[in-house]
């Protein structure tokens, strides 16, 4: 295996440290006040840390937090690849400390019995009930992963890593479907991956955003005239179905504002889409705007553009950022 170079690429330098440490686990919480792992003051690094390890319906999976410490959003990339990407980065494996899922499919939870089994036992699936009993119903995954989950509740916020998660519906064809709103000091990340259309609930915290992670999943001509049977056309164009290049990039330009620093277009279709048409699609409608976009490349003549802007592999990787 070729050794691989640790890329990062730091903004905001001013960004305050927050410290904690790690309370006991706790095995059955009542509420999302108790649930495992909540902060007090003493371990974490300084800035909020993003890292996607495979973002496409081969595979979803991405880390946020700090160095010290962080989730795992989804599962559905081989753990191994996971962890010794996260190690060449500097992140041991005790410091994943739980799995946030975003809904029960495939491509999202293919593996987050293993990674709670066999790679980190002190880790937590941080769900709602009706998505675990979706992903057992849907999937051939061991009953006994309910063992390591910690219930979780639409617009109910919960505290883990020194992070305040928000999790809020999405319209998709999943059991239980939502994306995370990520709050760390004054800091908000937003996961918005897997939804036919953007409903109000997700649209308010979606404007929220310092940094937006939004699905942009196909081109409408490439899915129209390409080789997907038409059902399976319909299913992707349709109200339950995905996000294409044009509504996540009109609904960026028209709710954009001077906190927005960052965007990552997630889950580009293999097959009805390319980064460079996904990036193409979102650069022109922010630029017809009149903001300056940069390429996340971190040179110094980018650096003071109103907003970066990057599409996540599919199979390998992005750099990691510290935000």
């Amino acid at each position: 295996m070729n050794k691989k170079t640790t890329r990062y690429h730091r903004f905001n330098e001013g960004t305050p440290t927050i410290n904690f440490e790690w309370d006991e686990p706790v095995e059955k919480p009542q509420s999302p006040a108790e649930q495992v792992l909540l902060t007090s003051d003493n371990e974490l690094g300084t800035g909020l840390a993003f890292i996607s390890l495979g973002s496409g319906s081969s595979g979803n999976c991405s880390y946020i937090g700090t160095t010290q410490s962080g989730v795992l959003i989804d599962a559905g990339v081989d753990p191994q690849n996971v962890f010794d990407e996260l190690r060449r980065n500097g992140i041991s494996r005790d410091a994943v400390k739980g799995v946030v899922l975003t809904h029960d499919h495939q491509d999202h939870v293919r593996y987050v019995y293993k990674i709670v089994r066999d790679y980190n036992k002190q880790a937590r699936i941080y769900c709602t009930m009706r998505l675990m009993n979706g992903m057992l119903r849907r999937h051939n995954i061991s009953r006994r992963v309910k063992d390591y989950q910690v219930p979780i509740w639409l617009e109910t916020p919960f505290k883990l890593c020194g992070m305040e998660f928000t999790a809020f519906e999405t319209s998709h064809d999943g059991t239980d479907n939502m994306g995370f709103s990520i709050q760390m000091g004054n800091q908000n990340f937003v996961v918005a991956t897997d939804m036919g259309v953007i409903t109000p609930r997700a649209e308010y915290y979606m404007e929220q955003a310092h940094y937006l992670m939004i699905e942009s999943n196909y081109d409408r001509t490439m899915l129209d005239t390409g080789r997907y049977p038409e059902f399976l056309k319909a299913r992707v164009r349709g109200p339950k179905g995905h996000l294409d290049n044009e509504v996540a990039a009109q609904f960026v330009a028209q709710h954009y504002h001077a906190g927005l620093k960052w965007l990552f277009l997630c889950h580009l279709s293999n097959d009805n889409n390319t980064p460079e048409q996904a990036l193409r699609t979102m650069r022109s409608a922010l630029e017809q705007r009149g903001l300056t976009v940069g390429d996340a490349s971190n040179a110094p003549d980018q650096r003071t553009r109103d907003v970066q802007l990057y599409a996540l592999p599919r199979y390998d990787a992005s750099p990691f950022f510290i935000l």
